[in-house]
């Protein structure tokens, strides 16, 4: 998952931010990706992460990954203004 966040934001609030919105199915979060350029914006940037999500008991399903991701994108907006890149 990327997101364009204001340049202030750090990765380590967007980590936070995706590992509670996981609600404990966050295995790991792990960012990959840094860019910057005219594509994102003016004092903008896209922090890249891989995800891993798992659960215990049981093997997720398409839904219930979904579910988490529609979670993690509402969070990370709610909490930094930042949005999914496309």
């Amino acid at each position: 998952m990327a997101f364009v966040v204001d340049e202030a934001t750090t990765a380590a609030e967007l980590v936070g931010i995706i590992t509670t919105a996981a609600k404990g199915l966050a295995e790991s979060v792990s960012l990959f990706d840094v860019y910057r350029g005219p594509q994102i914006g003016e004092d903008k940037k896209s922090l890249a992460f891989a995800l891993r999500l798992r659960a215990a008991d049981r093997t997720l399903d398409a839904s219930e990954i979904a579910a988490v991701r529609k979670r993690i994108v509402k969070a990370v907006a709610r909490a930094t203004g930042g949005q999914l890149r496309a």
